[in-house]
């Protein structure tokens, strides 16, 4: 690149800066806007609460003003929406729910989660990771932080005895990991490679459904000995962890062969591949079909290095989901009471 190209480079560079600037300083207004509508609403719907009816009164005929002056865009279902983001986030303007990376749609779409908890979740990760709208919608639909933090926030309730505050590589862990992007169907169930393919095409949707931290490092990726070569499906590093994450696909039930394989990975790994400042390696299982017997009597119990978690081809239901979680958590009770006996 000459130097007159660089130039018109940087140029370009602070325009397009500028753009992106005016753009999400626009967008934050009428986030801003829309709250400060809602609050209105708000206080005077409460000015007339005597009538019950008031409210539904105030939001036809104030749609109907500000369409007239206005033009689109200030419907009946817009304005409830308005006054619902207020009652959401009541403190939005002072507190740390203020996000001015977020569009109006973020806002509608987390508003819906009724659990706290998961609200600010959604909020803070939606930020720092510059999920889209899309992504955004599909992680509350498949109940990310159910699965992913779920488990977690049990575990430091059982142990909060002993001060637990390490960062632990449980927290990374979600089970069931939902893979309904790969467009697969469970039935009939598709084959190993066929999974593993999939996967490979949407990547960037697999590493969303992962978590923070994952970056891909190989595919049947090989670690050999003096005898003989081993082909590992999946080997990705978490810069969080500060370790390798090795992913063993399985189609069919969990297996004591399949965990004694992984095993054995993870320790080749850590003897052959690990680097003096990584933390140990882990391994996660991923299996269709999980049976609670083998992973109780397995080393799976007693080893924070293997895991095995469920995946699932299709969005699972509420009701499916909120099963698998609790049983997942009665798992890590028994787990964690071993470990204090």
């Amino acid at each position: 690149m000459s130097e007159l190209q660089k130039f018109y480079s940087e140029i370009q560079g602070i325009l397009n800066d500028a753009r992106n600037k005016a753009y999400s300083a626009v967008n934050f207004a009428m986030v801003e806007a829309y709250w400060l509508i809602g609050k209105r609403i708000f206080e005077e719907e409460q000015n007339g609460k005597e009538r019950a009816e008031y409210g539904e009164y105030l939001i036809k005929n104030l749609a109907i003003e500000l369409k007239n002056v206005l033009g689109k865009g200030f419907s009946v279902a817009n304005l409830k929406n308005f006054r619902q983001f207020y009652i959401v986030f009541p403190d939005f303007q002072k507190s740390y729910t203020v996000r001015s990376q977020l569009s109006w749609s973020h806002y509608r779409l987390i508003m819906r989660v009724e659990n706290e908890r998961a609200r600010n979740y959604y909020l803070t990760e939606s930020s720092e990771q510059q999920w889209s709208t899309r992504i955004l919608e599909r992680n509350i639909n498949s109940f990310y932080y159910e699965r992913l933090l779920s488990s977690q926030e049990k575990k430091k309730e059982l142990i909060a005895q002993k001060n637990f505050e390490k960062t632990s590589s449980r927290d990374f862990i979600k089970d069931p990991y939902v893979l309904e992007f790969l467009g697969l169907p469970e039935s009939p169930f598709p084959k190993e490679n066929k999974i593993e393919s999939s996967i490979v095409e949407n990547f960037k949707e697999f590493l969303l459904e992962m978590g923070n931290g994952f970056s891909f490092v190989g595919r049947l990726f090989r670690i050999s000995t003096e005898t003989s070569h081993f082909y590992i499906d999946l080997v990705f590093y978490n810069y969080i962890l500060k370790c390798f994450v090795l992913i063993d696909l399985k189609v069919g039930k969990l297996t004591h062969q399949d965990i004694g394989q992984m095993d054995m990975y993870v320790r080749m790994f850590d003897d052959l591949k690990k680097q003096s400042d990584d933390n140990p390696t882990i391994g996660i299982i991923l299996c269709s079909q999980k049976d609670d017997t083998t992973v109780k009597y397995s080393v799976l119990k007693e080893n924070e290095q293997l895991f095995a978690s469920k995946y699932r081809l299709v969005l699972p239901s509420e009701a499916e989901l909120a099963a698998e979680i609790e049983k997942e958590r009665r798992l890590i009770e028994q787990k964690t009471e071993a470990g204090d006996e």
